[in-house]
Order: structure tokens, then sequence, then C-alpha cells
């Protein structure tokens, strides 16, 4: 009989490997504190793009508004989004990454996906549905097939089905990006929360 523990044994050593990693120290203004969470049975991954400065604080990712309002289009408390054997969180870039000259979030670093994705992938065997938040995420994970601009890869969101629902970053600018396209609210937000609902019940 195969052993039933490789899996988890195996993705504990990953995150602890990711946890523990300094690859790009130099570039990162507070240091390295990588976030990842997950265990083997989670069977939902949520792909985003960096720690800001309070996930960095606390090592809880998506601990702000924009978590606030990721876990307000799941439609989902924060003891099921925070449950790993649920809901699995792996960012594009795992430590906070600065800030550009205009005062926003750099972009997440390139070296992480190349380093860890595909071997922290692998530690879900159940994995049945990866959302892909914001632009980066969709461009790793999506190749040729996104759209030019993200507006139109997350109305092409059934194309992507069942593997992937997209989503744009939860951050407040999202907020006129809602008013201006209805269907995120009207069609895409029911079929997810649907979706996750069936994906996390206990």
């Amino acid at each position: 009989m195969p052993d039933a523990d490789l899996p988890d044994a195996a993705l504990a050593e990953i995150k602890r490997e990711i946890r523990a990693c300094t690859h790009c120290s130099a570039h990162l203004p507070l240091g390295p504190r990588p976030v990842v969470r997950g265990e083997a049975q989670a069977r939902v991954m949520i792909i985003g793009q960096a720690p800001g400065t309070r996930v960095h604080e606390s090592g809880v990712p998506w601990n702000d508004a924009s978590g606030e309002r990721l876990r307000d289009w799941l439609q989902m408390d924060t003891d099921t989004f925070y449950d790993e054997g649920r809901i699995a969180i792996m960012p594009m870039g795992f430590c906070y990454p600065g800030v550009n000259d205009k005062g926003g979030d750099l972009p997440p670093r390139p070296e992480c996906a190349p380093l860890w994705h595909e071997r922290m992938m692998a530690g879900f065997p159940g994995l049945d549905l990866v959302l892909l938040v914001g632009q980066y995420a969709q461009k790793r994970y999506l190749g040729s097939r996104r759209h030019k601009t993200l507006t139109a890869t997350v109305a092409a969101w059934r194309d992507y089905l069942p593997d992937y629902f997209v989503l744009p970053h939860p951050s407040w600018r999202t907020l006129g990006w809602q008013k201006k396209n209805p269907w995120f609210e009207a069609e895409l937000l029911p079929a997810l929360r649907n979706r996750i609902a069936d994906l996390t019940k206990g």
C-alpha cells in the first residue's frame, strides 16, 4: 500500500523551503517573509499577486481590505477561507516587493513562480479549481489564452472553466471597475460562489 502520508510530508517540506527562502533578499525593502498556505487535501487554490505591508507584518495572506473584498466576492467567512484543508493560497510573489515611484506596490518578484509554483502545485493531488486573481497570475497560467486586457480576460471567464476562475485584483480600484462591468456581479460572482460552496462544503 502506498504511504498515505507522502503527499502531506512532501508538501510540508516544500512549504518549509519556501518559508526559509532568501533568494530575493537583496531586492526586498522589508526583508523576506514568504507567505504560503495549504494542506494536501485542499480542493481550491487562490493565486494572487504579492503580500502588502499588512500581510508582511502579520504573515497572514489576504489579511487586509483586499482580502475582505475577495471574501465578499466568494461569500466566504474567515474560518472557511483560512481552513488550509479547503483553501490553499500561493501568491505569484511570496514576499512584499516594495513600492514604485507612484507609491503603489511593485509587481511580484519574477523569481518566485519559476522557483516554486510547479513543486507547490504538485502537492495538491485533489485540486479542482484555481482562482487566478489579477493579471500576473493570469499571464502565467493562461499564457496565449489570455486576452489583451484584464477586463477582456475576465469577461471571457467561461472559457477557462472548469480549471480556472479569473478575477481582477480586489483592490479599492475595483469598485469603479465593477460599476462599469455589471456582468461581473450579475453573472460571474453567482457562478463562482456556487462552485466554491460546492468544493468547500464540510
